[in-house]
């Protein structure tokens, strides 16, 4: 049981602090510990340790040597790490025409520093630059010298963690101020590195990246969170760290609100995500909610991850700004998400994922299958294929099927 949840543990807090597709090897130099410590089966999925780690404000120290004062106490160096990926992609669209990607490191693959550490006891930072020009492939955040980047001041109250996250990105959405489960709440914790050539991967497998939280996002969120879970509100704009848009207002909310309970051996974490708000500034309006649940630990020795996600958007209204998540006047957008992932071998994991979802009263439907090898912890093969269906899918739509191949290098 212990060893279980240690594993849990180390997952979750990898989640939390997780780049697009990976978790930050400069955190592994500051604690002195493998990936595995804080990754559940593979990254950037993450254990209670991990889910610790990140909330803590990425505080924690390990073997690393500290400068330490009178009100100063950092790392003697500022620790930094290579994230990079190779891919190999192909879309059909409904009629069978077929379009096939190679992606090598800052030319469609991404090649991004990450810095990240403890900035004194209650608190620390993490910030990401893409190097090269990226290219279609590459998210917004990974493209170019722009990146994302917080600062997370959490102060110790009791047995909590309470204080404020400040943070800016130009494509992984306002939950990635704070989050620790693995539902895809937050744009950089998701089963796969990557979410397929036009998303097809991570759409299936997460509501909240089915309706695109992942947008443009500069804040400062309130968070307060203890073993048990934690609370974050934050307060935000829809405009990047490479945009000229004002976000001095922060005219957009977000409440997010988590759970944490151990059952029948098994971590578990049940959340609810609300965005609201609307912006004079960025001229948008967000309505939407999302509830999900996870539950990590073992069947028959084997470690299994299973992750639901369940979203809601009202229609937009027909003068006035246009809800961000469903642009249709006239429907309800809904997606109900299922995964499950599961370490048969060392190393070695399998995933599943269903969607089934509605959008300007389509049906819009998903099966995603994979799997993950570990060459070493900080190495990973990968394989996804997506399959779509439905109304949607009836017209010559592009990236009906998606099938991705991953090299993913961390260091």
């Amino acid at each position: 049981m212990k060893k279980i949840v240690l594993t849990m543990a180390g997952v979750l807090a990898a989640t939390v602090f997780a780049p697009e597709a990976s978790a930050v090897p400069a955190f592994a130099r500051q604690v002195g510990m493998a990936c595995s410590a804080c990754h559940f089966q593979h990254f950037p999925l993450l254990n209670g340790f991990g889910r610790a780690f990140k909330s803590s404000g990425f505080t924690m120290m390990g073997a690393q040597e500290k400068v330490e004062g009178d009100n100063l106490s950092i790392p003697d160096r500022v620790n930094m790490a290579i994230y990079s990926t190779t891919a190999i992609s192909n879309e059909s669209s409904a009629v069978g025409n077929n379009l096939y990607n190679i992606e090598v490191p800052s030319t469609g693959g991404e090649f991004s520093l990450f810095m990240g550490g403890r900035a004194s006891e209650f608190a620390g930072f993490v910030a990401e630059a893409g190097l090269g020009g990226g290219g279609a492939g590459v998210p917004a955040d990974q493209a170019g010298s722009v990146g994302g980047m917080k600062i997370a001041m959490l102060f110790p109250v009791g047995d909590a963690r309470i204080g404020a996250v400040i943070h800016s990105s130009t494509g992984q959405g306002v939950a990635y101020s704070f989050e620790t489960l693995n539902t895809g709440a937050a744009a950089t914790h998701k089963l796969m590195g990557n979410g397929g050539p036009n998303g097809q991967h991570v759409r299936t497998f997460s509501a909240a990246q089915y309706f695109g939280t992942d947008t443009a996002a500069t804040g400062v969120s309130l968070v307060a969170n203890t073993a048990s879970g934690f609370v974050n509100f934050g307060m935000y704009e829809q405009a990047g760290n490479d945009s000229v848009t004002s976000a001095s207002a922060l005219n957009l909310n977000y409440l997010r609100g988590v759970y944490n309970a151990d059952l029948a051996g098994f971590d578990m974490g049940f959340g609810v995500q609300r965005f609201g708000g609307e912006s004079t500034v960025t001229a948008v309006k967000n309505d939407l909610t999302i509830v999900d649940f996870q539950a990590q630990g073992e069947v028959a020795a084997m470690p299994l991850g299973v992750y639901a996600s369940y979203g809601t958007a009202a229609a937009s209204a027909t003068t006035g700004n246009q809800n961000t998540f469903n642009a249709s006047t006239a429907d309800t957008r809904t997606s109900l998400n299922v995964a499950a992932t599961l370490e048969f071998a060392s190393e070695v994991t399998v995933q599943g994922a269903i969607r089934m979802a509605k959008t300007a009263g389509l049906t819009d439907n998903a099966v995603m299958v994979g799997g993950t090898y570990g060459l070493a912890q900080n190495i990973d093969l990968g394989v996804n294929y997506t399959a779509q269906s439905g109304d949607m899918w009836t017209v010559d739509t592009g990236g009906k099927t998606a099938t991705t191949f991953l090299l993913e290098v961390l260091f």
